[in-house]
């Protein structure tokens, strides 16, 4: 089947609907053990060097990727380089699918996106909602193994970021998603518990250096909270396929998103928040935003175009979890 390449999480379920498949061009960007050369050929192409890594990555992406029918383009809701990006993959012959979250997040308005980009799939947003019932089972148990990392203490960082991270397009393949999820939650749940650990959350974009998780917990600390991941799971208990994407925080105002952090950090006891920023992403500048509103002690760090974490990174990180550690004695 044809793919449909997505920027960010949609409305997976339309495309499902559709008999089309999406694949969430991030995830295979940083998957991918060829990330220099994708990132080499945007700037190749014209892209600044001064200019954010996954959206130059996602355009290394969809140039190489066989079987792309169209890229979903969120106009609004996302980030703000979107637009270029998609302008240039549209010259270049890729066609261009747009979708709007809106800001206000009204419904009415989300429904009208919803409907005007199913009709371009050629389908319609009640065969969606059918896709939705199938696909709400899987997140029910993405939502487990969630649980069993802040309740239980049996998933590490990692684990928590890349099973529901997963969920952005269900792996391109929800029936061979769910056998593995599955499978890992029986695995998990025979595990002996972590060791102790202070309880982290971890806000903003999914980070380009996923090893952060395991640095963390070398040093004594564990990410039982991961934001946007877990927004990409929409864990919300509803059976209307449009409020589902209106619960749904991360395209919306920082301060509703802000709503979520705040219950969050209480339910999960949390010691202290991780906020990553992306380089030369306008989102840098909701930190001051975040560190104004929340009670909490925050880290925050910024990559740009290496999946590994640097030296500066690293002795911050532990700078960080040394002082949290001081706070508690």
């Amino acid at each position: 089947m044809s793919k449909i390449g997505i920027t960010t999480t949609v409305p997976i379920e339309v495309v499902y609907a559709a008999g089309l498949v999406p694949v969430d061009l991030n995830n295979v960007f940083v998957a991918s053990e060829e990330y220099r050369e994708l990132l080499e050929e945007a700037e190749l192409a014209g892209f600044p060097r001064n200019f954010c890594s996954w959206v130059k990555g996602i355009y290394g992406v969809a140039r190489r990727m066989k079987g792309l029918e169209a890229v979903v383009a969120v106009t609004q809701g996302d980030c703000s380089n979107t637009h270029a990006l998609m302008e240039t993959l549209q010259m270049e012959g890729v066609e261009v699918i747009p979708f709007a979250y809106p800001y206000g997040r009204d419904y009415d308005l989300l429904r009208h996106q919803m409907e005007s980009y199913a009709k371009r799939m050629g389908t319609g947003l009640d065969e969606a909602g059918g896709v939705m019932v199938r696909l709400d089972r899987i997140r029910r148990k993405v939502a487990e193994i969630d649980r069993l990392s802040w309740e239980e203490g049996l998933i590490s960082g990692f684990e928590n970021h890349l099973w529901q991270i997963s969920c952005s397009d269900m792996e391109s393949d929800p029936d061979g998603f769910e056998e593995r999820v599955d499978l890992f939650l029986k695995e998990a749940s025979e595990r002996k518990s972590l060791p102790a650990a202070l309880r982290l959350g971890y806000v903003g974009v999914p980070p380009i250096a996923p090893g952060l998780y395991n640095y963390l917990e070398d040093l004594g600390a564990r990410v039982i909270y991961n934001e946007t991941q877990r927004q990409f799971s929409l864990p919300y208990d509803t059976a209307d396929l449009v409020e589902k994407y209106r619960l749904y925080s991360y395209p919306y105002s920082i301060f509703y998103r802000i709503e979520d952090i705040k219950r969050e950090i209480g339910a999960r006891r949390l010691d202290g928040l991780i906020h990553y920023v992306q380089s030369f992403c306008f989102r840098q500048v909701e930190d001051i935003i975040l560190r104004r509103s929340l009670n909490i002690p925050i880290l925050t760090i910024e990559l740009d175009n290496s999946t590994n974490l640097d030296a500066r990174t690293r002795m911050r990180m532990e700078n960080y979890v040394s002082m949290l550690k001081g706070n508690m004695q």
